[in-house]
Parts: C-alpha cells; sequence; structure tokens
C-alpha cells in the first residue's frame, strides 16, 4: 500500500497539491487524469525519489521495486536489444558480478551468480527482450540497430520497452501510447492487463484506459480525488457531482441539447446496421458523461464550408509512394461530403503517404486523381507542430490565413482553444506541444474546409481537447478522412473504414473491435506460415491459410456494390435533412404567416411535404439494403 498524507506539492511558486491525502492499494490499475500543468508527471517524480513533497509523509513498502518510463534518451551505440534488456537493472548487476568472478577465477562467485540468474528466469532474457520490441513495432532487422539509429519516437518506444522488461511491483508510464500505431496500442492493452503489479498511468486516450484501468486519480483544485471503476465512470461520477452545482445548470443543458439533437439526426438514418447501431450507443453515452466536460475552456467548431460539391476528391487506380518508389496500390477511393473514413494500418504501410497524396503535398505516381473546383482541404500532418514558426503568434498566423477578418474576431475564435489574453501574441516557441497542435487545428477550422485530412491530431492533446475535438467532428459536414490510435475519437467521429496491409488498400466492412480480431487472426496466420514454410521461402502462406484469405477477399468484393449503394442512400439523406432543415427555419418566421404571403407559405409548405416523403422513401430504401448487407 502507498499512501500520502497531508502531502504538499509545488512547482516553483505554483502549488500543484495542497493538504492532499491518498492511498493506492496493491494491483490497483488507475489512470492519472489532469489538465496539462495539473502536476501529474511532478506526482510521479514524488513517487520515484526524483523529487521530494514540500510538505507532509509519502510512505511506501520497503523493498517496493518501481519501473517507470524514460521520455528521453540520447543516442548511444548500444543495440535496441541490449538498451531494452539495460531496463532490468537487477539482471545487468548480476551479469557484472558473474564476468568479475570469471575473470578472477571465482568459483563461488560463479556458482552464486548463475545460481541467482536461475531464479530470476534470466537466460530467456534476450528472447523477452525482442518479443517486447515486436510487439511495439520494430522489425526484426532493427533488434540490433543502435539506438543513435532510431528517431525520437522511436527510442521512446525504446524506453516503453525498458520500463516493461524491468521487473515491477509499481509500473508507472507517462504516456505510452503518444508514439505508437493502433496495432502497437493494442498489443500493450494485452501486456499491461496480464500485468500483475501496481500500475499508473498518465495518457489523454480515455479508449486506451478504458481497457486498461480499474480506478482514476484526479487532479482537482489542488486535490487528488480517487474514483472507482475506469475513465467512462469517473466521467460519470464527476458528471453527477458537476450536475448539483447550479451555476452549471445552465450551460450542462444546452450542451445536453446540442448532443439530442446530433443524436436525433443520426438515429433517423441508422436503425438497422451494425456499424451504425455500435456508434449510436457511442452518442448515447456521451450524451450520458457530457457534464464532465461542462468546466472545459476548449470549445470550437469547424466553421462551415460555403460549399459542399457532390463529390470532393476521387482516385481511380492510384498508386502511391514517395520519390518514385510504389508503396501502396492500387487505390480506388470516392470522397464526397458526409464520407468519415477511419485508415488503419501498421506504421510505415503507407497511412501517412496516402494522406500527403490527398492533400496534393505528393504527386500520385499512376492513376488518376480527380478534385472538384470547390475542394478547399485541411490537413493535419502528424508532424506539423514541428514545422511552425517559432518566432511568430498565435495571432500572427491566424492572420495570415485570414489577412481580412478582424482581430477581435480572431481572438473570439483563438478563445475557444483556450487561448486568452496575451497568451495570443506571445511567440510560439513558448508553447508546449500541446498548444501547438492546438494552434495547429484552430487554424485549419477557421479555414473552413470541405475536406479534412488529419493524421493524428491526437498527439499531445489532453482530455479537455480531444473531447472537444471529437465533438466538432461530429458536427462537421465535409468529408473526412483520419488515422489516429485514438479508438474513441474513431468510435464516435467515423462511419467505415479502409486498412493498408501489405501495399494494397481495401475497405474493411466492421468495427474496430472487428478489426483487433482480424489483425489478430492475420498475426497468427504469418506466424504460422513462417513457422511451417522452408527457410527459402519464409514468406509463403499455407494453402488453407491462403484459400480463407481469397475466400474473405472474394466475399469483401462481393458486397462492395451494396456498401457503396448504402453510402450513396445515406448521402442523400443527409443532404434531405440538411434541406429539410432550412426549410423548417424558413417555416418558422412569423411574417410567413400574414395574408400577403400565403403563396409563398403554400409553396414552402408543399416542398417540405415533398422533401419528406422523398426522405421517407430513401429511408425505406437504405433500412433495406442496410439488413441485406449486414446478412452478409
Amino acid at each position: 500500500m502507498i499512501s500520502l498524507r497531508n502531502a504538499r506539492l509545488m512547482r516553483g511558486e505554483q502549488v500543484l497539491l495542497e493538504q492532499t491525502d491518498l492511498t493506492i492499494h496493491k494491483g490497483r490499475k488507475i489512470g492519472v487524469i489532469g489538465r496539462n500543468g495539473s502536476g501529474k508527471t511532478s506526482l510521479f517524480a514524488c513517487l520515484t525519489g526524483q523529487i521530494s513533497l514540500d510538505q507532509g509523509d509519502l510512505d511506501m513498502p520497503e523493498g517496493l521495486r518501481i519501473a517507470w518510463m524514460q521520455q528521453e534518451t540520447r543516442g548511444h551505440s548500444r543495440s535496441a536489444v541490449d538498451h531494452v534488456i539495460d531496463g532490468d537493472h537487477r539482471y545487468r548487476a548480476v551479469e557484472q558480478r558473474l564476468m568479475s568472478a570469471e575473470q578472477r577465477d571465482d568459483t563461488d562467485g560463479i556458482v552464486q551468480a548463475h545460481s541467482e540468474l536461475d531464479r530470476m528466469n534470466a537466460y530467456d532474457i534476450d528472447a523477452r527482450a525482442r518479443q517486447l520490441l515486436s510487439g511495439l513495432g520494430f522489425s526484426t532487422d532493427e533488434f540490433d540497430r543502435p539506438v543513435s539509429a532510431f528517431s525520437g519516437g522511436w527510442r521512446i518506444r525504446l524506453n516503453l520497452a525498458a520500463a516493461l522488461m524491468a521487473p515491477s511491483d509499481l509500473l508507472l508510464l507517462d504516456e505510452p501510447t503518444n508514439h505508437l500505431d493502433l496495432e502497437a496500442t493494442l498489443w500493450l492493452e494485452q501486456w499491461l492487463n496480464r500485468y500483475e503489479g501496481t500500475l499508473l498511468i498518465i495518457s489523454h486516450d480515455r479508449g486506451f484506459l478504458d481497457r486498461v484501468i480499474d480506478h482514476v486519480i484526479s487532479f482537482e483544485d489542488g486535490r487528488l480525488i480517487l474514483y472507482r471503476g475506469n475513465y467512462t465512470a469517473y466521467e460519470k461520477q464527476r458528471a453527477e457531482r458537476l450536475a448539483q452545482q447550479q451555476a452549471m445548470a445552465e450551460k450542462q443543458q444546452r450542451r445536453r441539447a446540442e448532443i439530442e439533437a446530433f443524436v436525433a439526426r443520426f438515429r433517423a438514418q441508422a436503425n438497422k446496421a451494425r456499424q451504425a447501431q455500435s456508434r449510436l450507443k457511442e452518442l448515447d453515452r456521451m450524451q450520458e458523461i457530457a457534464p464532465a466536460h461542462i468546466d472545459s475552456p476548449v470549445s470550437f467548431r469547424f466553421r462551415s464550408a460555403e460549399k459542399l460539391p457532390g463529390e470532393l476528391l476521387g482516385i481511380d487506380g492510384g498508386v502511391i509512394g514517395i520519390e518514385g518508389n510504389p508503396l501502396v496500390s492500387p487505390v480506388n477511393l470516392r470522397l464526397q461530403p458526409g464520407s468519415r473514413i477511419g485508415l488503419l494500418g501498421l506504421n510505415g504501410s503507407g497511412k501517412s503517404t496516402l494522406l500527403r497524396t490527398l492533400a496534393g503535398r505528393l504527386p500520385l505516381l499512376d492513376g488518376k486523381l480527380d478534385t472538384s473546383r470547390h475542394l478547399r482541404i485541411g490537413y493535419f500532418a502528424q508532424h506539423q507542430v514541428d514545422e511552425m514558426d517559432g518566432r511568430q503568434s498565435a495571432l500572427n498566423l491566424l492572420q495570415e490565413a485570414d489577412p481580412v477578418a478582424r482581430e477581435q474576431h480572431l481572438r473570439n475564435f483563438l478563445g475557444g482553444f483556450d487561448f486568452h489574453g496575451d497568451r495570443v501574441t506571445e511567440p510560439v516557441s513558448n508553447f508546449s506541444g500541446g498548444e501547438k497542435s492546438r494552434l495547429a487545428l484552430a487554424i485549419i477550422a477557421w479555414q473552413q474546409p470541405n475536406l479534412l485530412l488529419l493524421d493524428e491530431p491526437t498527439n499531445h492533446l489532453d482530455m479537455e481537447m480531444r473531447h472537444a475535438l471529437t465533438v466538432a467532428l461530429q458536427e462537421y459536414e465535409g468529408g473526412l478522412v483520419i488515422v489516429s490510435h485514438d479508438r474513441h475519437l474513431l468510435d464516435n467521429t467515423v462511419d467505415e473504414y479502409a486498412v493498408i496491409r501489405e501495399g494494397r488498400f481495401r475497405e474493411f466492412d466492421g468495427t474496430l473491435d472487428d478489426y483487433a480480431r482480424w489483425l489478430q487472426a492475420q498475426q497468427q496466420v504469418d506466424a504460422t506460415a513462417k513457422a511451417t514454410a522452408p527457410d527459402h521461402a519464409s514468406s509463403a502462406e499455407p494453402p488453407d491459410a491462403r484459400s480463407r484469405r481469397q475466400d474473405a477477399a472474394a466475399r469483401r468484393q462481393a458486397v462492395a456494390p451494396l456498401r457503396k449503394e448504402v453510402r450513396v442512400l445515406e448521402t442523400s439523406i443527409d443532404d434531405l435533412n440538411r434541406r429539410l432543415s432550412g426549410l423548417e427555419d424558413s417555416l418558422a418566421d412569423s411574417s410567413l404567416y400574414e395574408p400577403d404571403n400565403k403563396n409563398q407559405l403554400t409553396t414552402l409548405l408543399q416542398q417540405q411535404a415533398e422533401l419528406r416523403s422523398e426522405l421517407q422513401h430513401i429511408e425505406q430504401q437504405w433500412l433495406e439494403k442496410a439488413a441485406e448487407l449486414e446478412e452478409h
């Protein structure tokens, strides 16, 4: 058991914790929640002995083994495998004693060291390190590369592997999924669910937390509040607390009404299909937890696009790659207003390359690309924050995007992204990674895009900004293609998925849970093929596995036209709902009901009846096609 009593913790002149009590029981898996700068990392530093409490007591069991994830690693010549094994300090110490005993020809020392290594199950440590590296996305030919050969993000993965390698009773992980793709995140979830010690995780990935933790520690007004359950349970409990505060009542009801309206619009076209049902369930749950975010400093919308053409962009027979080297083919893709696609695939499979091609940053190597003359793209690159001119201010950068906009309008808009007062005129070089990401999204949102291409937009974002982004994307009317390892964001903002695997781009008919199962099956097939194939043909598949994959591909191909019909009908339903909404706004004008406007009123009422009839007809078609698709 770990306990804090009457704890006070400061950073400089800022008080992070004041008169705080907390008890952490053995074996709990806890998510540590709080806004950026609230003190989460400082709490970890206190638990690891790097800093001390300014007041109060911290009690920890004697001999407690603590492992934590380093945030930075300088380049060095040790191999990736050795770096991971270095995480087990006890093993390295015994290994050093063994080497010393061998040099002295100390038989007793050699026997004692081997006995200790045997008790530690240390003879398979190299294999365990390689398994960790493989699970976190490293290829076998990278295991023996020097750490200096890896980029910053991959070095963070090495640090994560080193922390997992260390035998521990308490494991502290600070943003472990920030540099992971979805596949590595799924692997990490499984590893942590098997971990038997006490786990504390700082993360802004709520889906990841939901599947790993059983308690939440929340930084609230200088206190640590312990909640039972996962992140969703925490939101509901916090929502109940905030709902009782009268000062928040009006704002809470307004937010509830916004979400109810969105759910109602979606319900009109989503009664049958499994994926639609799944998303509707998520939206209903979001309505329940909305009050937990009432006091969020962030609230924004993507400004409505001036024009929404029937088709935004299309690729036929596309070949994508870099500098003439093909990476993915063929790519066949049509994007319309209302298209919402989550792009799945392993790191390096070509997801970012495809987004860069769609954004016009890379040319097609082959095939045909058609774009609407009214196309306006909002592109968020994975490393966009590193490309910002640090000498400019947030206000300057937004003014560059729209030189004719009034300064006060720009300031008001930046306020929705939690940039206020003098902060809007400070150099961007003073901003954190999270603030730069918020600013990049603000600039995109201001430009009124009708197609959003988002490559890992949640990196560096805290929980409140991720929630605000989810809400904004739900209300967005244009097309969307997104790459993200944040499963909650994907669950709540996309309607369909596409996957890039082994150089092929294809639609994926299913949910993220289906994808996780499919990915596991594919990995088992690959492992079986590798284990059973002769050395000269290690990549060959067993005939039965190949046959199953070919059958599955044939089934997907057979239902592709049906899926396309369903999407076309959904686009029509969206369009009719928008037109009906506009008509109903016009009919709400009381002046229409004066005698002089009788003819105009009659025309509008007739148009309304025709649209409702057409909507009912198309919805019936949609239900029939969706049910037919479900049968497949």
